[in-house]
This record gives C-alpha cells, sequence and structure tokens, in this order.
C-alpha cells in the first residue's frame, strides 16, 4: 500500500511539537475532545458513536463532540486523527470500512494499523441481505433461483463501490454463485429507493438503517451476513444456514488514538466506555438502532483490524476491486 508522507515547514513543526506536549491521563480531559466520523450524519457510525460521546462526556466530564468528515471511504477523517498531536483530544471512531478502505483506497494518507492506538470496539451492528415485500425470493435459496433465471440481466444495490456493503455483497455474490450486477448509490436511502422501485433484485445493507422499512413491511430480511443469528432478528436464518457457506462479517465500530499515544490516556478512555456501555439505557439506546454495546480490548480491535483488512484483500481480489 503507498503512504503519503505529509511535509511540514520548520515553522509548523516547531507549533506542532509546542502544542502537542506530554500529557496524562491524571490531566486528561481538561478541554473538550473530538470525535472525527469518516461518514456523513445519520450513518450507522455516526449514531453510534454520537451514543457512546453523550455518555463519555457524562462520565469525564468533558464535552466529546462528534464531527463528521466524510469522503474518500473515511480516510480523510483517519488522515486528521492519525496526523493529530498525541495528546486524546483527536480520537477517530472507526468502523469496518477503515479495514475495507486499506483495500479498496488507492494512496491512503496513513497506514491503518501502525498509525493508530486501538481503544476498543464499542458496539457490533448486522449486515443483512434484503428484498422487496413483492420479490418472489423468500429466502436464499430461491432468490438465487430467481436473479439466475435471468443472468446478467438483475442487479444488486449497493451504497458506493468498493464500500463494505459492496465487498459483503459481492463475496456473497462470489459464493452463492449469483449472476447480477452492482448499481452504486451514494446514500442507503438511496439503495433503499432502488429496492422499493425494482430497480435491484436485492441489497446487503446494516440493519439499523432499514430497520424501518423492515418494520413497515416494505423491506424483507432474509439471511443475515452474521456468524451467528442477530438477536434482534432471531428468526432470520444466516448466510452459512441457508446454504451460503464462507460468510461471516460481524460489523463493528471501535475508538481509535493516533499511534504514540500515552498508555494511561488509553487506559483511561478504555475503562470510561466499560462505564458508559454497562449503563442499560445505553445498551437500550443502541438496540433500538439494532446494534449490541460490547466492548474489546484494545489488542482484541488490533487483531480485527488486520483480520478484516486480510479477508477484504482476498474478495477485493476476486472482484477486481483492490486498489492498484
Amino acid at each position: 500500500m503507498k503512504r503519503l508522507h505529509l511535509i511540514v515547514a520548520p515553522a509548523a513543526s516547531f507549533l506542532l511539537t509546542a502544542v502537542a506536549s506530554p500529557v496524562s491521563a491524571q490531566d486528561w480531559p481538561s478541554k473538550p475532545v473530538h470525535i472525527l466520523v469518516g461518514f456523513g450524519a445519520g450513518g450507522g457510525t455516526d449514531v453510534a458513536t454520537r451514543i457512546l460521546a453523550d455518555g463519555l462526556s457524562e462520565n469525564l466530564g468533558q464535552q466529546f463532540t462528534v464531527e463528521n468528515r466524510p469522503g474518500a471511504g473515511g480516510t480523510i477523517a483517519g488522515g486528521i486523527a492519525a496526523r493529530a498531536p498525541k495528546d486524546g483530544y483527536t480520537i477517530a471512531s472507526i468502523s469496518m470500512g477503515h479495514s475495507v478502505s486499506a483495500v479498496t483506497v488507492k494512496q491512503v494518507p496513513y497506514d491503518p494499523v501502525a498509525d493508530f492506538e486501538p481503544v476498543g470496539i464499542f458496539t457490533n451492528s448486522a449486515f443483512v441481505v434484503a428484498v422487496p415485500k413483492n420479490s418472489p425470493a423468500t429466502d436464499i435459496r430461491s432468490l438465487v433461483e430467481y436473479v439466475n433465471k435471468q443472468p446478467g440481466k438483475l442487479n444488486y444495490s449497493t451504497v458506493g463501490l468498493g464500500s463494505t456493503q459492496h465487498l459483503i455483497a459481492e463475496h456473497f455474490r462470489q459464493r452463492a454463485s449469483i449472476n447480477a450486477q452492482a448499481v452504486s448509490y451514494r446514500t442507503t436511502g438511496e439503495v433503499v429507493s432502488a429496492l422499493l422501485r425494482g430497480d435491484a433484485a436485492f441489497a446487503v445493507e446494516l440493519y439499523h438503517p432499514i430497520r424501518g422499512q423492515v418494520d413497515s413491511g416494505d423491506l424483507r430480511i432474509i439471511a443475515v451476513a452474521t456468524p451467528e443469528r442477530w438477536p434482534a432478528i432471531p428468526n432470520v436464518p444466516t448466510l452459512a444456514e441457508s446454504g451460503v457457506t464462507g460468510i461471516g462479517y460481524l460489523g463493528w465500530y471501535g475508538l481509535a488514538l493516533p499511534a504514540g499515544t500515552p498508555q494511561s490516556i488509553v487506559d483511561k478512555l478504555h475503562k470510561a466506555m466499560k462505564d458508559v456501555l454497562a449503563k442499560d439505557a445505553v445498551k437500550k439506546r443502541l438496540e433500538d438502532i439494532g446494534a449490541l454495546a460490547n466492548l474489546s480490548s484494545p489488542e482484541e480491535f488490533r487483531r480485527v483490524i488486520v483480520s478484516d483488512i486480510k479477508g477484504f484483500q482476498e474478495v477485493a481480489k476476486t472482484a477486481g476491486l483492490e486498489a492498484k
């Protein structure tokens, strides 16, 4: 992977050094903390992060403010966070898309592993296979039959070519031998609209942003792409149970600091996350968007990032989506 190197003039370098003065957990946080989200307001990462940020503000006595810096698959926000002072006042809220971007985005301006200090995954989410309410497909087998009766003529809708949803949908298409074409849209709302219009036979999307359409009956979920059945929709089988083996994605959202941030700050933030996620009210807010509170250790988080990058590299290479 090519990396961009930031060139800083001597005077600017001096200013950065002066700002990034040594800090300790005893003093931190003594001013507002900024959490950068690489996607737009209202998306899964944004909503889950704001729930956590509210709890951290109360727990640590300083305002944790979420800032949306969308673009380039989340790498714009990631680049800002990676280059931020190592003082705990700039945090990256990242999702599985962090690992996907490392595979599909050209010239990522940071090393997705070495340039970050993982603090912990704070919640998990589910990717699902959804079809419109009038689809003849009632399960995965009938979906495959329906699409393949018209080889190459039907589409599946996805948010952005090379996105997490696209790669998971492509992995599903590969494993199930589905002859369908990907059509990219900018937002989940547009993906849903394509399904409702009949422009797409199916979509792979996160459960919580489409939950409203599922509850209203406009969309049906015929499988989950998680390793096990998802608690919020326990009657929906996994892809493995539906005969499509080798797919088991557990979506995640986590916080990471710039590499080199003092361990004492990492530990204090991790403890605060643990305290926040233990509260029933926070668990309920996350459950209401279809997510589950689940705090990992920093070490586990790093292993997940590395493992996801490896897995998505294989899928992207087969699909011709790997960044050149």
